[in-house]
């Protein structure tokens, strides 16, 4: 049950975060935390990761439906067989992060993205939500978790 509270945390708290964001921020606004190294600013992402198919959000709608809901029916397996909590974790945090963006994809046609760091090399460009991060780390995590 502490998997299934931890996965709705993550879309109600990021739900929250993004709709706080829709209404007070204006696109490309910036304000700056932490001594400039954090950097929020509001971006509607119509594609997947770094824009990838931006041109094409109905294929990546499709694509990010499909695979959320493959996932889903791992994730409802996997809680139902003993041990394996580091695989449990991490689907547990992959699909928070994805059910975050897919529900952006189908109700906004975007993903709300607000979040970037003042690092070297351009990677200050790349603006990111916590759905994104979910997903970066529970995908780790369940190749770790998978793998064992």
């Amino acid at each position: 049950m502490q998997y299934l509270a931890v996965l709705l945390g993550i879309f109600g708290l990021e739900l929250k975060i993004k709709n706080k964001v829709e209404e007070t921020k204006k696109e490309g606004q910036t304000e700056e935390r932490c001594g400039g190294f954090l950097l929020i600013r509001k971006h509607h992402n119509k594609g997947a990761f770094l824009n990838t198919g931006q041109h094409r959000p109905k294929l990546i709608t499709a694509v990010s439906l499909l695979l959320t809901a493959v996932l889903s029916v791992f994730y409802i397996v996997t809680l139902g067989t003993a041990g394996k909590g580091l695989l449990k974790w991490g689907l547990t945090l992959l699909l928070g992060g994805a059910y975050s963006n897919t529900y952006d994809r189908l109700a906004r046609k975007y993903v709300v993205d607000y979040v970037s760091f003042d690092l070297p090399f351009g990677l200050k460009k790349i603006i990111f939500n916590i759905g994104d991060f979910c997903i970066m780390i529970g995908a780790l995590v369940t190749a770790i978790g998978y793998s064992k």
